[in-house]
């Protein structure tokens, strides 16, 4: 046995060639491509490797690279104390389509969307051996992850949890995460949630915020939301009690779009408690002459908006979701925010 380790010790990891050992925390350049200005590219990852045996968790961002919110949470995820204490392995890749953020677009050089390539391949299109490489080296040695998302641009999400609630295990982890509003939302063909579904990985998409924007609040709930689910894994000690964020599953949700082309004018932002029919923006010619109202088609809360006051006929101006009760959906989304605002003010 190696001088000053116990068998108590968690055993070391391997990880893009490196291997971590028990108690550990090490920055890992993993190659991507080589560009064709002969320049290399690489993908970041920062493993914090407790000395005790636990769960392997992977965060990541910036899937698609105009997608920033993600990079600051893990940016401050990893300044967290509780990290020194903590049981098991976090794998936080704060930006996964290096190509995309470098250009601030949400796609690959080829144009292809990273979460419709998994599995990808190793011998495939950039996007697909980026995927390949992804899911190879940090998807199949975790137990479980959290995958941090935005709108895209114009767009802005209300903070929201994806993912199979169908499955106990995922669940668990939704409602331990601590934001007001749970989708049960099926997984796209090529996307990781599906990767990660077949291969039993229970997996979380965080949504929230706006592409090539921070959002305060948005980073606040990520980054208390994911120690939570660290706490739910036994991956970090549990604290002492506090208010639980009551979470609410929609039942479905969809956009309502333009009915004309025009200017918009937005009447119900994110978090609104809508009733059916309740006027939600106005949509007009330049002038004023035409104007059109756009309003709700159910009872429900406004989860994503449109941030672009122009818009053609048929563009998705405004998500809503529609609850059990959409009263019960206010008041969880109500004491979500009242906990943000208190945690600005503490600091």
């Amino acid at each position: 046995m190696t001088p000053g380790k116990t068998s108590a010790d968690a055993a070391p990891v391997r990880i893009g060639g490196v291997t971590i050992a028990a108690g550990e925390r090490v920055t890992i350049e993993i190659p991507v491509a080589d560009l064709y200005t002969h320049t290399s590219l690489t993908m970041p990852v920062h493993v914090v490797h407790g000395r005790h045996p636990g769960p392997t968790l992977f965060v990541s961002a910036a899937v698609h690279g105009d997608e920033l919110n993600g990079v600051e949470i893990i940016r401050r995820l990893l300044k967290l104390r509780a990290l020194r204490s903590m049981r098991g392995t976090l794998i936080t890749v704060p930006i996964v389509n290096v190509f995309g953020f470098l250009s601030l677009t949400r796609y690959l050089p080829d144009r292809r969307d990273l979460n419709r390539a998994f599995p990808g391949s190793e011998r495939g299109s950039v996007t697909a051996r980026l995927a390949h490489l992804f899911a190879a080296e940090i998807v199949a040695k975790s137990d479980c992850g959290i995958d941090l998302h935005t709108g895209a641009v114009h767009r802005a999400n209300l903070p929201q949890i994806r993912a199979d609630l169908r499955d106990e295990r995922t669940r668990r982890l939704a409602e331990a995460f601590g934001v007001p509003v749970l989708v049960n939302a099926t997984v796209r063909d090529g996307s990781l949630r599906e990767f990660t579904a077949a291969n039993g990985i229970p997996m979380l998409l965080y949504e929230a915020g706006e592409a090539l924007r921070f959002d305060e609040d948005s980073i606040r709930a990520g980054l208390r939301g994911i120690p939570r689910v660290m706490r739910e894994l036994g991956m970090l000690r549990q604290r002492r009690p506090r208010a639980v964020v009551p979470t609410v599953i929609a039942r479905s949700s969809a956009w309502v779009r333009a009915p004309a082309s025009g200017i918009v004018r937005s009447l119900a932002g994110l978090g609104a408690h809508v009733k059916k029919g309740q006027l939600l923006g106005i949509v007009s010619d330049p002038f004023g002459i035409s104007e059109t109202s756009i309003c709700a088609p159910f009872a429900g809360i406004v989860i994503g908006v449109s941030n672009l006051p122009l818009s053609h006929e048929g563009d998705a101006l405004f998500h809503l979701a529609r609850f059990e009760s959409v009263r019960d959906a206010a008041r969880s989304l109500a004491s979500f925010q009242s906990g943000i605002q208190e945690g600005k003010k503490s600091g």
